[in-house]
């Protein structure tokens, strides 16, 4: 039975990202530990880390899942390696597909491969506009509301596309 409330940051700035998003959510959503819930809609953003690259396309999906969070990271790791992710030394740089898991239920953790929340969520735009979007009642594991959190970030060039995911591959 799942039962288990994750939300995943998916980011892309290579190799079309709308496609590459809408390929990971298909393949998240066709895993049969994973069912998708929501997802917002996709949202452009500057780099985090060096500025000489595109700029990201952003969405946030809530899933229900009977996976712990270390075998969902291993899920989501293996979705980006098949979406030719390579990991390099350069953080913050260009990629074809960034799973990031940002919340799983009220689990706090952290070790070498996992932080749960996840560890920069209240600083970035583009993981807390969309994750508003699809669940603004949220209260953050320090008591307070998704909405203040929001209220206190800079926006920093934050735009909603007019294309959107096709919801109805994903469910084909």
């Amino acid at each position: 039975m799942m039962s288990d409330i994750a939300y995943i940051g998916l980011g892309s700035n290579l190799a079309e990202p709308i496609g590459q998003l809408q390929k990971a959510l298909t393949t998240i959503h066709q895993h049969p530990n994973i069912s998708i819930q929501y997802c917002s809609h996709l949202y452009s953003s500057a780099p985090m880390g060096p500025q000489d690259q595109p700029n990201y396309v952003n969405a946030v999906c809530k899933i229900v899942t009977s996976l712990s969070p270390m075998e969902l990271l291993d899920v989501l790791q293996a979705i980006e390696h098949d979406h030719g992710r390579e990991r390099k030394a350069e953080q913050w740089g260009p990629r074809t597909l960034d799973l990031d898991m940002l919340l799983f239920n009220n689990v706090s953790m952290k070790n070498e491969r996992l932080t749960l929340p996840h560890y920069g969520m209240s600083e970035r735009e583009f993981v807390l506009v969309p994750l508003f979007e699809i669940s603004p009642d949220m209260i953050m594991q320090d008591g307070k509301s998704l909405a203040a959190w929001v209220s206190n970030c800079s926006l920093n060039g934050l735009q909603r596309l007019a294309e959107d995911i096709d919801y109805a591959s994903i469910a084909a």
